[in-house]
């Protein structure tokens, strides 16, 4: 059963939800030891109850407006109204979360999704949100750059080999065409970092309950993308050789927890793939453990890019078959 909402720390402030900012550790860290002591909040290792929240890269690449793949929606407000909500639901339900998990998108320049690594006829490189087809590789509109060959230890010639191969692997499989996004996400940069207000929050909750909050990285091998937490689009080359790997970390944390809460960006995207990634374990091991899960569909946008790209449809879609299979797809503020 759960333990009772919880007020907002007076400390809260909605307004800086949207910018990036210092956090005052020393400061919050006595403020949430007084805060549980007032509230009688006990650690989260005496709770009857284990209740996992998991979110998908909340990071300021994402989520803070003028950064480099903000996640708008429709609205254009998508991803900070997300960790407004987002924010406001950790701190009401800190008595009944008993850990965090933040996922976090982790990448480098010379990565498959960004321009570099490709580049046509003339030398130059695709634009920011061009899908590369494997017909476009075939053809010679697209390919490997060459410049970046002996950077992998490669001959030129394979590298086009492997980006064959790894569109016929997403074609095969049913997967988006592979997207050269804006570069983002870069490790030791700003954008990289968890937005200010959700990391106050986990680091609140952190010192409240005596857990301490894990990070997991994700996105960091150069060959394939990597939208779900859980594995990366493909797993191997042309030669078999490894390209990434799947992580059974989340399924065997379904199956130990009650509740596993997921929040996150891009619905579209990092969270529908980590989502569905862990629905087809959940398949393999026991269909019934879907009903564990728990989906804050207000706390996710869709990647929007107006005139340009809507993915608004497809999250929708993808939300409504993980209802079907048994998870519960709820709003923050009606969570019980």
């Amino acid at each position: 059963m759960n333990e009772p909402a919880l007020p907002l720390p007076e400390f809260f402030d909605a307004d800086k939800v949207g910018a990036v900012w210092r956090i005052p550790y020393e400061a919050r860290a006595h403020q949430a030891r007084d805060w549980a002591r007032l509230r009688t909040v006990q650690p989260a290792s005496v709770s009857p109850a284990r209740t996992h929240l998991l979110l998908i890269d909340v990071q300021n690449t994402f989520c803070i407006p003028e950064f480099e793949l903000y996640v708008g929606g429709r609205s254009g407000r998508g991803a900070v109204d997300d960790n407004l909500r987002l924010c406001e639901f950790i701190y009401r339900n800190l008595a009944n979360l008993t850990h965090i998990t933040a996922t976090m998108d982790t990448h480098q320049a010379m990565q498959i999704f960004h321009a570099m690594f490709f580049v046509d006829a003339d030398g130059s490189h695709p634009a920011p949100y061009s899908d590369i087809h494997l017909a476009d590789l075939r053809d010679g509109k697209w390919k490997f750059n060459p410049a970046l060959a002996d950077e992998f230890d490669i001959a030129p010639e394979y590298g086009q080999q492997m980006m064959l191969h790894y569109a016929e692997q997403l074609e095969q499989k049913g997967k988006y065409a592979l997207t050269v996004w804006p570069y983002h996400a870069l490790l030791g940069g700003i954008g990289h970092a968890l937005v200010s207000s959700v990391e106050e929050a986990l680091f609140f909750h952190s010192i409240a309950r005596n857990t301490q909050y894990e990070v997991i990285m994700k996105g960091d091998k150069p060959f394939t993308e990597n939208y779900s937490a859980i594995g990366p689009e493909v797993l191997t080359g042309p030669m078999g050789e490894t390209l990434g790997t799947r992580n059974p970390k989340f399924i065997e944390q379904l199956q130990q927890v009650d509740r596993l809460i997921i929040a996150g960006q891009a619905k579209s995207h990092c969270v529908a793939w980590t989502v569905q990634d862990l629905l087809d374990d959940i398949n393999e091991v026991d269909p019934a453990l879907a009903q564990k899960v728990y989906l804050l569909e207000d706390c996710s946008s869709p990647v929007v890019v107006p005139g340009v790209v809507d993915h608004t449809d497809a999250a929708n879609a993808a939300y409504a078959r993980f209802a079907e299979a048994g998870m519960h797809v709820v709003k923050a503020a009606e969570y019980k």
